[in-house]
């Protein structure tokens, strides 16, 4: 297993960033009620958590690391609910479109960058123990 290069570890990094920034950003200088704010923060937070989860189930898979059923079933039905409940949301709020756009894109690029830096993660620790001479405790 070869280690992730540093440029896509830092474009995943920076990807996970500039999503989960752009997001705040947005959510603090609009004029949504607290409540309002309060739905599309936990969306966000929800969908990080799912996106990882779901990266590391298909990924434990792969490699014959047992995976239940009813987890990877429920980390897959929390990511696609996470793209539901905002498209939802973001179809009945009173924004306008190109404010709609940039929530739904933000939330997008998150949701890579939490992938990318799981999977960069993944990859950096199994090529640390694939190393002649290093035992992982």
């Amino acid at each position: 297993m070869k280690k992730p290069s540093n440029a896509f570890v830092m474009a995943s990094w920076l990807a996970l960033g500039a999503g989960m920034t752009g997001f705040l950003i947005g959510l603090w200088n609009s004029n949504m009620q607290l409540n309002e704010k309060g739905y599309y923060f936990t969306i966000l937070m929800y969908g990080l958590f799912a996106a990882v989860s779901v990266q590391k189930c298909v990924r434990d898979r792969l490699e014959g690391i047992p995976v239940t059923d009813i987890y990877y079933g429920i980390s897959w039905v929390s990511m696609l609910l996470t793209i539901v409940l905002l498209t939802i949301g973001l179809f009945n709020a009173t924004l306008l479109p190109s404010e709609k756009g940039f929530y739904a894109f933000a939330f997008l690029l998150s949701v890579f960058g939490a992938i990318t830096v799981q999977k960069n993660t993944r990859d950096a620790q199994a090529s640390k123990s694939a190393e002649p001479g290093k035992t992982e405790f």
